[in-house]
């Protein structure tokens, strides 16, 4: 029972990162969510440093974790399943780090502090882990429909990463690519937990 209420949870990561970043946004001055990175509203130095991680890191982490856990227990008899379950708990781990290690107020800076080092070496690993387990769950025993929606969610998510990397260099539009890139693997999740979840 609370195995199957645990699988929820990657459903639920997705409901509160949305509205996290969005209540975070209410108090942080003119923040733009096109513009800006997600990372920003946590930033040393931003309005929002220390509320951004503690309604979204935190507990963010615990969900992925969770939720990661759950996939790792109940289908620990296929390989594929459970690496990428240890993939989302990677992730949750990712998640409090760079809640824990703010990134510098400048995005754009030449010299990053040590601490926006850590972050963005915890962003680069939560980037991977969700890249990488949609592509896994894609040669899976999991139904063939989801199996495709699994391998369109990370043509989607590596489309829009591209053009994110792209809008850095013009510093335009980051933060919508961003957000589009990210949420391309958090519907997935939420896809991935429904399905099993009703399984």
């Amino acid at each position: 029972m609370f195995e199957n209420v645990v699988l929820l949870s990657g459903l639920l990561s997705v409901v509160w990162i949305t509205v996290g970043v969005i209540v975070a946004a209410k108090f942080y001055p003119n923040y733009n969510h096109y513009q800006q990175f997600c990372s920003e509203l946590g930033a040393a130095g931003s309005p929002t440093e220390k509320l951004s991680p503690l309604i979204n890191n935190y507990p963010l982490g615990v969900l992925f974790c969770l939720f990661g856990w759950s996939i790792t227990q109940q289908f620990g008899d296929s390989i594929l399943l459970s690496i990428s379950g240890w993939l989302i708990i990677v992730h949750g781990i990712g998640t409090w780090v760079a809640g824990f290690f703010p990134m510098d107020k400048d995005p754009y800076t030449k010299s990053p502090s040590v601490h926006c080092q850590i972050h963005s070496w915890a962003g680069l690993i939560m980037l991977l882990s969700l890249l990488i387990a949609p592509l896994l769950v894609t040669f899976s025993d999991l139904p063939a429909e989801f199996r495709v929606f699994s391998l369109l969610c990370a043509i989607v998510a590596f489309y829009f990463l591209v053009k994110m990397a792209r809008a850095v260099k013009q510093k335009q539009n980051v933060g919508l690519f961003q957000r589009l890139s990210y949420w391309a693997k958090l519907l997935w999740l939420a896809g991935l937990s429904l399905l099993l979840w009703s399984a």
